[in-house]
């Protein structure tokens, strides 16, 4: 949990933070891997606290299946179904956290934590695309024009 001393990265600064850690060289992901795993574990946190704070709402401090993330998703889920196409997603963060956790020096870890980190984003693109305009529909690849600068004809049939 924040303390009031701490700043929750918006996420827009989630977004860099993502880039950042995708164009980290092998060593430096699998030296860090623990410390990045809840790292993204938390941003995923600071995304869903976003929407709650823009409902108005107070973010849990609950969890859910062991995770506040998931219990996050629950309440954000509450009231919008559309909020449930990135259910799968919150999972999937705590899958990537699981697996990294599970064998920090695994051979494989910097892709582990590169495709988590992508999931994170993922993440920030979809509340972020909701921010900007509630009622995007009911899956993830409906905000797709709402990241890009313009649309073309197909997007707007199947968005």
């Amino acid at each position: 949990m924040m303390t009031s001393l701490e700043k929750r990265l918006t996420i827009g600064e989630i977004e860099a933070r993502i880039d950042a850690i995708i164009a980290t060289p092998n060593a430096m992901l699998m030296a860090e891997a623990p410390a990045l795993a809840e790292e993204m574990l938390s941003m995923g946190e600071s995304i869903l606290e976003a929407w709650l704070d823009a409902r108005g709402e107070t973010p849990t401090d609950e969890t859910h299946e062991g995770f506040r993330l998931l219990a996050l998703h629950r309440q954000g889920a509450r009231g919008n179904p559309s909020f449930n196409a990135c259910r799968e997603t919150c999972r999937e963060l705590v899958y990537h956290r699981n697996l990294i956790l599970y064998d920090p020096a695994a051979a494989d870890v910097a892709h582990a934590i590169r495709v988590g980190a992508m999931v994170v984003r993922h993440l920030a693109l979809f509340i972020g695309g909701k921010l900007q305009a509630d009622g995007l529909g009911e899956f993830c690849c409906s905000s797709r024009p709402i990241r890009r600068a313009e649309t073309t004809p197909n997007d707007k049939e199947t968005a």
